[in-house]
């Protein structure tokens, strides 16, 4: 069978070796010494490479660093630390045995505490149980002690007692159903300086694995899936993973006497003494504000935030004496760039001297760079211009000078600056505006923005008067354009549109964005402008020029890449996480946000103004908590209102007050999704932190490129977290350094796409295909024939099913309309904390989980879908909560069919409902540890899409349970196999289409399931709504090409949402052979046999499937004939999708409505 490769798959097979000790290796490392050997390594010439750069046009590039001779390619495998034992020949004082008695005691009670839910491992908790071992009183000096023994494996401090309160429920059991306005939750006290501490006890250099009960035999065993798809059970403990902890931390306290011992021998010191001594100070002492003990630091932070920072170098370095640094940085993971000079250049024409006065009295500029200088230039030559350099290259000043320039000249000129964020709007608004103040005869002009949170009463003067607007793609395709009439007037005069960040309008984004850019250009034509200039930046990418021609539909582009600015000293660092015993390699990655944390506050209270940057929502709040606490702990409590996070969902009132106190400088750290990733100026930056490795190396540079706007020194830091992806950087920088910019793709034959706008261009004004064709490209006359009202005059007309405003109905980004209110009633109040989307509402907000907002902890009370509402209560918690859910995926009705050459299979399309059912929570500290599994009753969530489905014929069933093969596994891999095919057929990106992947406890369970699945591939777009994207509908075009090219060896997807874990290679080739009819050409008797290795075939959780109600009246387009086929006697559902066309027809002798669909590719019933 011929075989393509999928466009994320990679057919490297990478064998894992066993480690072998031979005796010619090198003696392990003097263990009493461990942190002195490996900070020295780690500081040393290994970690920090200088790297120059270009001072002219093509300078060289960063490439790879050759490793010193001698080295070897791979990291050593040399263990440090605690795990090698340090003999001692110094024999044990009685006061160091009875210590040990004490610590073993404290282990071992400690060890099976943690495995009990509801127990806080507090002195208080522990102190009877240990004193019945050891026959003595348990004294907090004795605990001291062993801490200043083992000061990086042991916490030991005073605590609020508020953060460690677990039930909120009452002392009642949970039940099922039980809602969480049942809930008890402590009113706050009205003094909020009395807080009640208690001395809590734990271990931080390792936990317990968290195991589950095997489906077999019942015996713990360790867990192979995600938190979020276990059963909602407590976690299981062996009997012999327990015993190795404890007896891994009694060697470690044996190894720390020893080592404590022969250093007192050495010094002539005597060790109980010198021991009572070092102890003094690990003896925990109560907080005066109520916040846990603060740590020694090596390093005393200044008194105030200087307002005069030392440079970068002189900061990192005074990190690294810190006591919680131990060699973070990577080998070859601390990169310098030097400073880049800067590079002017000449305008071809005079600039004014209001102009000259406004740029030296707003920016000091009195000479433009050369990139800015020759961007401009090909402006006045009357060239469209892309400009691709770095971020803060005063890329902004190339579309604001040509706009004032013309201003100056025609007072009636118009331009349109369009941002993909409201934020970057506002900001660009601010800077034009700060320019215009110096410049006579237009300070009083109108500039203003014109998004959706403009008021509608001032929106008419802006339309009317504004000579700049600033705006969003989504109010140009829904208000602007659709209402020519009424801005024909700005139209007219239209001279310049800019579109800033060109780069983030790629895939199906960029669709949209391309047929708008079209749009636009049409209505402008018709009501005779043809002098638009288009300006538009971009990060660096590696096809800008073809990108923008692509985007804007024309042919004439200049491109700037060389970048003339300077920037300042620059340095990067791959910040690993250390493990949670830093000595000990086995005790696992500890907590990246904590980590984080540390270094965010170690960085503003130097002067050092950060942004962090995280993935997701929830880590943004997750990780200002963690700050608060770090300032609390650092008693700088009055720094914490300095430091706010900044991301999607906040009110808008909120968004622009954190955006003035960003750029005021009143904040001197911000903890921030990608929102903020794009080109906003928030004032002076000088630090980056990444936490966690963002996605794309592309993402990572623009984030990085956020530091230093100011050119001054700089630093960015990618905090490397436990998952494979950041390891695999942090044990390869380089590939951060010299991967290749990514190209850019767009889709302008997205049949969906580009329906839509073209019925949207019709609304605008009628089509006339022969000339409208340059816009809309080939297919136009086939989609105004088909999907078009025609008059007599040969125009063509909206459909009817589009009206009132088909702008409405073409969703251009992921974006949507409902949204849940976040109402805080805390002490009676009634305020709205935020908005959420509807669908990351159903997964957020469920009754009795925690939500979190500005580093807050808010227990929810109550939780109405039907009006949309979230009550919400402040509460003082160290624990989050992780949903429990289960997603059913399952077509509605069938509306298109599609024969599979040479097979009695079909195809299938039409819209499909996704079921969301969230059952219940886990609770979860900052350590990943459960604390608690709770049952809920919430609503099923109904979400609708469009998609494509494959019924797996009755032939494969067949086989697969010949040979006891898991059914479930077998259409999870095959569903696999063909979304990795996808991108070599359909331009779309990672993720545009999903499927339902099948859950290891459900499909690898002995106990027979309620949850019967249709044995069935089905595939969806996950964006576009209700109508879909387009892409599914692509795709079902080329689904008999697809199962060809379909390879088994190609099941596994780094995206599937339960890590692969049911996939059946041999079920998977069984299933796609079948679907093309060559179930004959199948070796049985070569399939495996019985359960596959991790792949049990359980009780069996699929059911054949059933064909679906066709649409009774449907369109037939075929290649040959196209015409009506109308099937008697049923009368239809009402559907409100883009490719139906209603009429009147009749049923029984009765007038009904009807519909039928228009489908755009061939296919038969």
């Amino acid at each position: 069978m011929p075989r393509m490769k999928g466009a994320t798959v990679s057919d490297q097979i990478i064998k894992k070796r066993k480690r072998k000790h031979r005796e010619d290796d090198p003696a392990p490392p003097d263990a009493s010494t461990p942190e002195s050997q490996q900070t020295e390594s780690l500081s040393g010439d290994r970690t920090k490479i200088a790297v120059p750069t270009k001072t002219h046009d093509g300078g060289k590039r960063p490439r790879r660093t050759a490793k010193p001779e001698g080295e070897g390619g791979k990291p050593s495998l040399a263990r440090h630390g605690s795990s090698t034992v340090i003999d001692s020949s110094v024999p044990w004082p009685e006061h160091f045995t009875k210590l040990n008695q004490t610590y073993r005691a404290l282990n071992l009670v400690y060890t099976f505490c943690c495995t009990r839910k509801h127990l806080a491992t507090t002195l208080d908790n522990l102190k009877a149980t240990v004193e019945g071992h050891t026959k003595r009183e348990l004294i907090v000096e004795d605990v001291a002690q062993i801490a200043a023994l083992m000061p990086r494996a042991i916490n030991f401090a005073y605590v609020d007692e508020a953060m460690l309160q677990i039930n909120l429920m009452g002392a009642e059991d949970n039940s099922v159903g039980k809602r969480a306005r049942e809930f008890i939750v402590a009113e706050p006290t009205a003094d909020m300086h009395e807080h009640k501490e208690v001395l809590l006890f734990e271990f931080v250099d390792g936990d317990l694995k968290r195991q589950v009960q095997h489906a077999k035999t019942g015996e713990p065993t360790k867990a192979v899936q995600r938190l979020r798809n276990e059963d909602l059970k407590m976690p299981v403990f062996s009997q012999k993973q327990l015993m190795k902890l404890i007896e891994k931390r009694n060697l470690k306290f044996t190894s720390a006497v020893n080592g404590f011992l022969n250093e007192c021998a050495e010094e002539g010191a005597d060790s109980v003494e010198k021991l009572k001594e070092v102890s003094s100070a690990f003896i925990p002492t109560r907080s005066k504000d109520g916040t846990s003990t603060p740590k020694l630091e090596r390093s005393l932070l200044p008194n105030t935030i200087p307002a005069e920072r030392k440079s970068v170098p002189e900061i990192v370095d005074e990190i690294k004496t810190l006591e919680w640094y131990t060699g973070q940085i990577v080998p070859d993971g601390h990169r310098v760039f030097d400073p880049q000079p800067l590079i002017y250049g000449e305008l071809k024409f005079q600039l004014s001297q209001n102009m000259v006065n406004a740029l030296y009295n707003t920016r000091n500029i009195t000479q433009l760079y050369s990139h800015q200088a020759e961007a401009i230039n090909n402006l006045h030559d009357g060239h469209n211009v892309i400009v691709s350099t770095s971020t803060s290259s005063g890329k902004s000043l190339i579309y604001q000078i040509p706009v004032l320039h013309q201003l100056e000249q025609d007072f009636n000129t118009r331009a349109m600056y369009i941002f993909p964020t409201k934020a970057l709007a506002q900001d660009q608004r601010r800077s034009l505006k700060e320019l215009l103040r110096f410049m006579g005869g237009l300070e009083d002009i109108l500039v203003e923005t014109f998004d959706g949170d403009t008021p509608m009463a001032e929106r008419n003067e802006i339309r009317d008067e504004a000579r700049i607007i600033f705006t969003n793609p989504d109010m140009l395709h829904i208000t602007i354009l659709p209402k020519e009439e009424s801005w024909r007037s700005f139209l007219q005069n239209l001279r310049f549109v800019v579109v800033d960040e060109l780069h983030v309008y790629n895939g199906l984004f960029g669709s949209h964005m391309a047929f708008i850019m079209r749009r636009l250009r049409r209505t402008c034509a018709a009501v005779g402008n043809n002098n638009i200039k288009f300006i538009s930046c971009s990060a660096t990418v590696a096809n800008p020029e073809t990108h923008m021609k692509t985007i804007f539909g024309v042919d004439e582009v200049k491109l700037t890449d060389f970048d003339g600015s300077p920037s300042g000293r620059k340095e990067f660092l791959c910040w690993n996480t250390p493990f949670k015993d830093p000595s000990d390699p086995t005790s696992g990655r500890g907590d990246s946000m904590g980590e984080s944390a540390k270094l965010f506050c170690q960085l503003i209270l130097r002067g050092i103004r950060v942004i962090a940057f995280c993935r997701i929502r929830k880590q943004c709040e997750a990780l200002l908590a963690a700050v608060k606490t770090e300032l609390a702990n650092l008693e700088r409590p009055e720094v914490i209102a300095r430091v706010m996070s900044y991301r999607g969902g906040y009110t808008p009132q909120d968004r622009r007050q954190i955006e003035r106190e960003m750029f005021d400088g009143k904040l001197v750290g911000i903890v921030a999704t990608s929102a903020l990733e794009l080109g906003v100026d928030i004032g002076s930056l000088d630090a980056v932190i990444t936490v966690g490795f963002p996605y794309t190396i592309a993402n990572l540079r623009q984030q990085s490129g956020r530091a230093g706007r100011r050119n001054k020194d700089s630093l960015s830091v990618l905090v490397g977290d436990c998952f494979p992806t950041d390891q695999f950087y942090m044990s390869n920088p380089d590939e951060i350094f010299t991967k290749p910019n990514c190209e850019l793709q767009v889709d302008l034959e997205n049949l969906l796409v580009l329906e839509g706008h073209i019925q949207c261009a019709a609304y605008e004004m009628p089509i006339r295909p022969e000339v409208d064709m340059p816009y809309f490209g080939s297919l136009l006359t086939k989609i105004a024939k088909e999907r078009m009202r025609k008059d007599l005059q040969g125009f063509y007309h909206c459909n009817e099913r589009f009206l009132p405003q088909p702008s409405r109905f073409v969703a251009i980004r992921d974006t949507e309309d409902t949204h849940f209110a976040i109402i805080d009633t805390t002490h009676g109040k009634n305020t709205v904390l935020e908005e959420l989307e509807a669908s990351r509402a159903f997964f957020t907000i469920y009754e009795g989980g925690i939500f979190l907002h500005q580093g807050n902890t808010y227990l929810i009370k109550e939780f109405s879908q039907e009006r949309m509402i979230a009550k919400v209560e402040y509460v003082k918690v160290d624990w989050t909560t992780q949903q429990r859910d289960y997603t059913d995926i399952d077509p509605v009705v069938t509306e298109a069919i599609r024969r599979i050459p040479g097979s009695l299979s079909k195809a299938f399309y039409g819209p499909i409902k996704i079921q969301q059912v969230v059952f219940g929570f886990f609770k979860v500290d900052k350590k990943r540890r459960i604390l608690d599994a709770v049952e809920v009753d919430n609503p099923p969530i109904i979400l609708y899409s469009k998609g494509m489905w494959l019924d797996v014929p009755k032939s494969a069933l067949d086989i697969l349970k010949s040979r006891r093969l898991n059914i479930a596994a077998a259409i999870h891999a095959a569903e696999h196999a063909v979304l990795s095919l996808m991108p070599n057929f359909v331009i779309s990106m990672p993720g545009d289409v999903r499927t339902e992947c099948k859950v290891a406890l459900k499909e690898f369970a002995k106990k027979e399931s309620s949850r019967k699945r249709p044995a069935r591939l089905t595939f969806y777009d996950a964006k576009g709504g209700a109508s879909g994207s387009g892409i599914s509908t692509k795709a079902f075009e080329f689904i008999d090409t697809l199962l060809i090219q379909a390879c088994a060896q190609c099941c596994c997807d780094e995206r599937c949402k339960q890590a692969n874990q049911v996939m059946s290679k041999a079920g998977a080739l069984v299933v796609v052979m079948c679907l093309l009819g060559k179930a004959d050409d199948i070796d049985v008797d070569s399939l495996p046999w019985g359960d596959e290795e991790s792949v049990p075939a359980g009780i069996e959780t699929i059911c054949e499937a059933e064909e679906l109600f066709v649409t009774p009246v449907i369109i037939l387009a075929l290649r040959r004939h196209r015409g009506f086929q109308l099937l008697q006697g049923h009368i239809l559902p009402y559907w409100s999708c883009g490719y139906y066309r209603w009429w009147l027809g009749t049923h029984s002798g009765k007038l009904v409505r009807t519909c039928a669909l228009v489908c755009p590719y061939p296919m038969s019933l």
